[in-house]
């Protein structure tokens, strides 16, 4: 099963291929997805590497936290499951809007 690492404070010039390349010193890199802005599509700074097995990705972080790569000492941690600002699970978010359950509300108080 892949695990996925979280890698922070990455230089904006970092490309996918240079961070697939040195995580390949610790194991099967899966995957690169550099996280980017939605208007300006540069960099935010950190990204995702998806792993095969957690035994790597143990190893990705102990060889490389703290690493200096493009004059930014990287930050690498297991990446956390996605949660909204409420704590919810993704599943479970809620859309803003009416919902029903108001509305079954107010008939029984009338």
């Amino acid at each position: 099963m892949s695990k996925t690492v979280y890698v922070g404070n990455l230089s904006y010039q970092t490309t996918k291929e240079a961070l697939s390349e040195l995580f390949q010193r610790a194991g099967v890199v899966q995957s690169v997805r550099i996280i980017t802005d939605a208007y300006t599509g540069k960099s935010r700074g950190f990204a995702f590497v998806e792993m095969s097995s957690d035994e790597e990705v143990t190893k990705a972080i102990e060889m490389f936290h703290g690493y200096l790569l493009d004059k930014r000492t990287l930050i690498v941690n297991e990446a956390r499951s996605q949660r909204n600002t409420r704590g919810e699970p993704p599943q479970e978010r809620r859309r803003g809007g009416y919902r029903r359950e108001n509305e079954d509300h107010r008939e029984r108080r009338r």
